[in-house]
């Protein structure tokens, strides 16, 4: 019954965004092939379908979670907030290896291994959408004062 609650319940949530995704998104000029009003109406499309068969069949077993999970889950959404708000300040680089490192250590890797993660997730990253898919990533607000501060002196 509480499956069929929640699914009713996203269902009118999803409902109310996928009328925002096909109405009200509207992108001034197209930067890529698909465009950005493109994905919205594409989860849109896809959530629908997931949540009706939800309703139309729920999990005979019961939803049961221990309380570590929870404070996982708790430490995930505020470390991807943490992620969001240092995301321009710090520049991809640096907010993605620190986000990539503390989830690593999170998920139970070595203190080595979830740097070397994070350091790949951050680097990698960055070359992967600057070079290849053209996309403009934050440098970030502090690395550009510092750079300036070092150019600033080396003159």
């Amino acid at each position: 019954m509480a499956d069929r609650l929640f699914a009713g319940f996203l269902l009118i949530v999803t409902l109310a965004y996928a009328y925002i995704a096909w109405t009200i998104i509207q992108a001034p000029f197209q930067y890529d092939p698909l465009g950005p009003e493109s994905w919205p109406r594409i989860l849109a499309g896809a959530a629908v379908p997931c949540i009706l068969y939800i309703l139309w069949r729920p999990d005979d077993e019961p939803f049961a979670v221990a309380k570590y999970t929870w404070f996982r889950l708790a430490l995930m959404v505020a470390l991807l907030f943490a992620y969001a708000e240092l995301y321009e300040p710090l520049g991809f680089i640096i907010s993605t290896i620190l986000f990539g490192t503390i989830v690593a250590l999170t998920l139970g890797a070595p203190r080595s291994g979830a740097l070397a993660f994070g350091i790949g997730m951050g680097v990698f990253g960055y070359l992967l959408c600057v070079t290849l898919m053209g996309l403009n990533l934050p440098d970030g607000e502090i690395v550009e004062a510092a750079l300036q501060i070092l150019q600033g002196g080396s003159e």
